[in-house]
């Protein structure tokens, strides 16, 4: 009896410390999207789902108000296009700090725990439009976090791309990682000021890219099922490439002397859409494996402690930039309208993801293809018309609404140019090619989505309804005078 309630009591402070490191996962919370979910509805479903960590991509008012009084901790960010003025005005960076942390540090405020100085500022793809600019910017913040007396409550980090440090081709192991060598020193002269400052690195970790980036690359590889070929380094031996990465970083910082730098993945996530391998299926199959991994505190061979980690993302972003590739807009756990994708539990939840709550949606209306329509010689431009102004990455190679024939692209992309654009009964025509319809156009795995109202689109068809409405008064007028 005495050792069946030791088991018991084993069994329960277990399930209390892989709650506890659930608990600490967070997520990224972007809003490039044509109709962003309201603030505080986006709030209440993070409670909801037992999140309390959530990374923003700036500093935005009614985003922070929203976040009052919750107790979540919140990362705020500098978008790239500040960091020159900031690096060459301390007078800047102090009216930053006033503006976007000090004016929310009170009881009751915004637990703003990160000020996040750039993101990915040293990517290849900029070209070192930001190399000069980054330093200079988090040394003013610090200085102003300082000043305002935040230093220990606040702390400064530079989210980077996985792409500052690499292994060398004739040695590709993660214990030969060394920071990217046309940046070497400036990381070491980071990393050393954030070490003194008692700040973390934040590193954006991307399996996925790994698999979309190289054909050849192993599937298996990606997740952390286990069940993929090892890769050994020395000892070690490697079943995913999330650690091998992760520990990259981990032989790149011992090399330039900081063997014990706090460490946070910033952003790390699986799309579903947009590609042949951004499907809900391998999201749920990558989050599930990192959930328990999570759960069980494993870490990675270098660094066999729990780390912070913020999914990537919480959302689904329409109007995100497709350079990429068109997976871009689809790396939500959560469609663009809170609902779930696929079934992932944080701890503190009795079932799966929790729906947003009180969304409202557009009247049940769709945009599409006229099949009585008499000249069909601008299909093609309309379609493309259609897709340059709206979402229209569900239709590529791979992708969700792939299968469809030329009639069922255009309903698509009339469609999605129809909602984004509030549903005005002028955006459905494209020359007679286009018609509304209160028949749902979706289609097996292709979803014809109906837009949310948000307080933007609201205002702008109220708008509408009021100018239509002065309208018809004065045809009235006109008419009595007769």
């Amino acid at each position: 009896m005495e050792r069946g309630w030791s088991f018991l009591l084993i069994s329960i402070m277990v399930v209390a410390m892989m709650a506890c490191e659930v608990e600490g996962v967070g997520v990224n919370w972007g809003t490039m999207a044509s109709h962003p979910l309201p603030p505080d509805i986006v709030v209440q479903m993070l409670k909801d789902n037992g999140i309390d960590k959530v990374k923003l991509f700036d500093a935005d008012e009614n985003t922070l108000k929203a976040l009052a009084k919750t107790d979540i901790e919140v990362m705020v960010a500098i978008p790239n296009n500040m960091l020159q003025h900031l690096s060459e005005s301390y007078k800047a960076a102090k009216k930053w700090v006033k503006n976007n942390v000090t004016r929310y540090s009170f009881d009751g405020g915004v637990n703003i725990k990160y000020v996040a100085v750039g993101n990915e500022p040293f990517l290849t793809a900029y070209n070192g439009s930001y190399l000069n600019n980054t330093l200079p910017a988090l040394q003013n913040i610090q200085k102003a976090l300082n000043d305002a007396g935040l230093a220990d409550k606040v702390k400064v980090t530079v989210p980077l791309n996985a792409d500052v440090y690499n292994s060398p081709t004739d040695n590709p192991v993660p214990s030969a990682g060394v920071f990217r060598e046309d940046i070497h020193d400036l990381m070491v002269q980071l990393v050393e000021f954030l070490n003194a400052n008692g700040a973390p690195f934040t590193v954006n970790i991307y399996p996925f890219l790994s698999l979309y980036a190289d054909e050849s690359f192993p599937v298996n590889f990606a997740f952390f099922d286990g069940d993929s070929t090892p890769i050994a380094d020395g000892e070690i031996q490697y079943t995913n490439v999330f650690d091998a990465n992760f520990d990259t970083l981990i032989a790149s910082l011992n090399k330039a002397g900081f063997p014990n730098m706090t460490i946070i993945v910033g952003e790390v996530g699986w799309p579903t859409n947009g590609d042949k391998r951004a499907t809900i299926d391998y999201a749920q199959r990558f989050y599930q494996g990192l959930m328990k991994k999570l759960m069980n505190g494993q870490g990675t061979p270098l660094h066999p402690g729990s780390f912070a980690v913020y999914l990537f993302s919480l959302l689904d972003e329409d109007v995100k930039s497709i350079a990429p590739g068109s997976f871009e807009r689809h790396w939500g756990i959560f469609q663009y309208d809170g609902q779930p994708k696929y079934q992932l539990q944080f701890s503190g939840q009795n079932g799966g993801l929790v729906a947003a709550k009180n969304v409202q949606y557009l009247p049940q209306k769709w945009c599409v293809f006229n099949p009585d329509a008499a000249n069909t010689s601008t299909l093609l431009d309309s379609i493309t018309y259609a897709c340059e102004r709206a979402d229209c990455t569900a239709l590529g190679y791979g992708s969700s609404c792939n299968s469809l024939d030329a009639q069922g692209n255009a309903s698509y992309a009339y469609n999605m140019y129809f909602q984004v654009n509030n549903q005005y009964t002028i955006n459905c025509d494209f020359e007679g090619l286009a018609k509304i319809t209160d028949e749902n156009a979706s289609t097996g795995s292709c979803n014809f989505p109906l837009q949310i109202i948000t307080g933007g689109a609201e205002r702008s068809i109220m708008a509408h309804m009021n100018w239509a409405m002065v309208i018809v008064g004065i045809v009235v007028i006109l008419l009595s005078s007769f």
